[in-house]
């Protein structure tokens, strides 16, 4: 991987869980620990992130907690429009996995005072957004805080959804290509979003068109893990065929 690659990879990933230790990234990217420092000092130099010792911080972390917002605000009304025709499919009485995100975080905004839910969630601003409706019944899991995506991850989290069945589960992703499949750039993430694919019936990928075609570090698996492609009119036909191919229906918010 090119150096510019990998420092790219590296802010995705720091964008993603906060902070990474030298070691860590040395090991993920399978380069030497001097190597990594060399690409944080430069990401430092380029005012991204802050160097401490052993490793790095995103720079924006203490301000992205303290006024408890999502850091990825890109294609908003796209978001917006999947967010309208994801509430289309949820009916009153069910029982959904609303998993963390931009998107799905729009899903619970159109959900405030609409109906008889049950939400499980490990994302904390979900949480607090739906935890004063009174239809709506909010649990959530355990797990290791992820202050940019305000969200809880790792084997504590994905053990929650043992022995959980629910309906419907809106998942999200950071890129999805047919030859890397769905992709995240925190690998933390990846057993707890399978373990969310596991306990429900029915899984909807709520993704605007621009992450299609996209891969970030970590890969969840294929394609055929999900039911359902939520995503907003810019898709392409070559992506159509895709999940076409892959017996994956696609459902467009226009």
């Amino acid at each position: 991987m090119l150096a510019n690659n990998r420092r790219e990879k590296i802010l995705e990933l720091l964008k993603e869980d906060g902070s990474a230790k030298v070691i860590d990234l040395a090991k993920i990217f399978k380069v030497t620990e001097v190597t990594i420092r060399q690409d944080l000092e430069k990401l430092e130099k380029d005012g991204l992130l802050l160097r401490e010792h052993g490793g790095a911080f995103l720079k924006t972390i203490k301000d992205q907690v303290s006024s408890f917002s999502l850091a990825n605000h890109d294609n908003l009304e796209k978001k917006e429009l999947i967010a309208l025709k994801c509430l289309e499919l949820i009916e009153n009485g069910d029982t959904i996995i609303l998993d963390s995100g931009s998107t799905t975080t729009e899903i619970a905004k159109k959900l405030k005072g609409t109906r008889h839910l049950t939400v499980i969630t490990n994302a904390l601003n979900i949480a607090l957004m739906l935890g004063a409706e009174s239809d709506i019944e909010v649990i959530m899991t355990g797990g290791e805080f992820k202050p940019p995506t305000l969200s809880l991850t790792g084997q504590k989290a994905a053990d929650f959804f043992r022995g959980i069945n629910v309906q419907k589960l809106f998942l999200a992703t950071s890129g999805l290509s047919l030859k890397a499949g769905l992709t995240y750039p925190s690998i933390s993430d990846l057993v707890v979003k399978k373990a969310m694919i596991d306990a429900a019936d029915t899984t909807y990928l709520v993704a605007d068109s621009t992450k299609f075609g996209k891969s970030a570090f970590a890969s969840l698996g294929a394609l055929s893990l999900i039911d359902y492609v939520i995503t907003d009119s810019g898709v392409e036909e070559s992506d159509k065929k895709v999940f076409q191919d892959h017996k994956i229906e696609l459902i467009i918010a226009n």
